[in-house]
């Protein structure tokens, strides 16, 4: 808890710092906004790519899919130059990935059994954009970004003709990394009326869990749409 308060104050201090400059040598005003979304997020490394090997071997009865997930906070936009803004910004967002498969054997085809098992993680994320207008609303945005695990299970869930056999869930957080860093860049439009649109990718810089073992690395893209007050 004490590092996401870090991370806070960090970003905080960049924005001061900025909206101190920007007030000195501009007169466009700071604005605040709001933003939610849609996450599509999915493991890759050294370490996916040995699983994806046995997966292929399992003749179709396994694959690796993305997790679907969500993503809402708030950000500020500066003003720092004709077309140029800075953007910090604060939000949860949801990571992992998933595997599904069915049982492989002849004998219990007419069960239709499938066995989901999705990592699910969880973490608040500290985003500073710089954002280029190149058209009227139209922009494009790049920037590193910092983020905390607030939590990571594995959930495991099976059905047996249609019917719920099982629905699990474990706490998996120790030996994940709790700090992620990642490289953020996307596409956006921003409307006269506040209103704007958005869709980014997530490029995760250092391996998931906390000693380095497994090559694997967080791949997110997220879809979002936003109001700037």
């Amino acid at each position: 808890m004490k590092r996401i308060f870090l991370l806070i104050a960090v970003v905080l201090g960049f924005a001061a710092t900025t909206v101190n400059a920007q007030q000195q040598q501009q007169q466009n005003p700071i604005k605040f906004g709001v933003r939610v979304g849609a996450n599509l997020s999915n493991w890759q490394g050294e370490t996916v790519n040995s699983a994806q090997n046995l997966i292929d071997l399992s003749d179709g009865n396994v694959s690796r899919k993305m997790r679907e997930g969500v993503h809402a906070g708030v950000y500020m936009s500066i003003p720092v130059g004709p077309g140029f803004e800075i953007e910090p910004g604060l939000q949860y967002s949801q990571k992992g990935t998933r595997l599904t498969g069915k049982l492989p054997w002849v004998e219990t085809e007419f069960l239709n059994a499938n066995l989901t098992v999705t990592n699910k993680a969880e973490y608040i994320e500290l985003p500073v954009m710089a954002k280029l207008y190149v058209g009227e609303g139209f922009h494009i945005f790049a920037g590193p970004q910092v983020a905390y695990l607030l939590s990571n299970k594995v959930q495991a869930q099976a059905s047996v003709l249609g019917f719920n056999a099982l629905n699990r869930e474990w706490d998996m957080k120790n030996g994940f990394r709790e700090m992620d860093f990642s490289v953020v860049g996307g596409i956006g439009y921003q409307f006269a009326n506040g209103l704007n649109l958005s869709a980014g990718y997530d490029h995760g810089l250092n391996t998931i869990d906390q000693n380095g073992n497994f090559e694997t690395y967080n791949r997110t893209f997220k879809a979002s749409v936003g109001y700037t007050f």
